[in-house]
């Protein structure tokens, strides 16, 4: 209970911080809000269009590797492992920048994607319009 204290003082702490200033990378992470399973979400948007490509999950491992890679290394929850994006497709994420939001509970990847994001081989994910229409959008620019 006490370290879900300090985690929520540590971004309440933030809230007055000036821009621009630099943070220790490790307390940063340390205040990270891992789920119960020890995972995060990590939003994985392109660096240059800023089109949500894809949305996957970290691990610490995972983060640490992809901090220290530059590439992107997510955890995949059906296999219960480490994967490094493109690893097997070729379709790979450079990491541009990383950032987390106010509270530590996302992350977003700013990216450079070679090849397809989704699986489906399409450039991104979320091609599954719900509204104003329910339709495939591969040209929505997320």
């Amino acid at each position: 209970m006490q370290k879900k204290t300090e985690k929520k003082l540590f971004w309440q702490r933030l809230e007055n911080t000036a821009n621009g200033e630099i943070l220790d990378i490790e307390e940063v992470q340390n205040a990270l809000q891992f789920n119960d399973d020890g995972l995060i979400p990590v939003i994985s948007q392109c660096a240059t269009s800023g089109q949500v490509l894809m949305l996957a999950w970290m691990n610490l491992p995972a983060l640490k590797q992809t901090l220290a890679a530059g590439e992107m290394v997510y955890y995949s929850r059906s296999r219960q492992t480490l994967w490094r994006k493109g690893e097997t497709s070729g379709h790979t994420q450079q990491l541009i920048a990383l950032s987390c939001d106010c509270d530590g509970d996302t992350l977003l990847a700013k990216i450079k994607q070679t090849g397809a994001a989704c699986h489906t081989n399409r450039p991104s994910c979320f091609y599954v319009q719900l509204a104003p229409k329910t339709c495939i959008d591969d040209n929505e620019s997320n």
